[in-house]
């Protein structure tokens, strides 16, 4: 899991509150700091939160927008660790 963080105010662009959130809600994965939205418009992302489950081919296969659907999630990325390596 990688995440991409995009500030949505000024403040959340500071780079040692972004270190300090990490560490506080002691997440474990790399997270990247997109300040200019960069990633964000790749995706052509529109909402917070949104999580995208990449295949081992680099394609997006699925996406869930909003919090919650951690089943739903889990099983998705269970399908896909069940696929073989291209």
């Amino acid at each position: 899991m990688i995440a991409n963080h995009y500030p949505e105010f000024d403040y959340e662009a500071d780079l040692a509150l972004l270190k300090q959130a990490v560490i506080q809600s002691k997440i474990t994965y790399p997270v990247a700091q997109d300040n200019v939205g960069q990633t964000w418009r790749v995706y052509n992302n529109r909402y917070w939160p949104t999580l995208y489950l990449i295949d081992k081919r680099g394609d997006i296969r699925y996406q869930h927008i909003g919090e919650g659907g951690e089943q739903e999630i889990e099983s998705a990325i269970q399908m896909l660790f069940a696929e073989p390596y291209p």
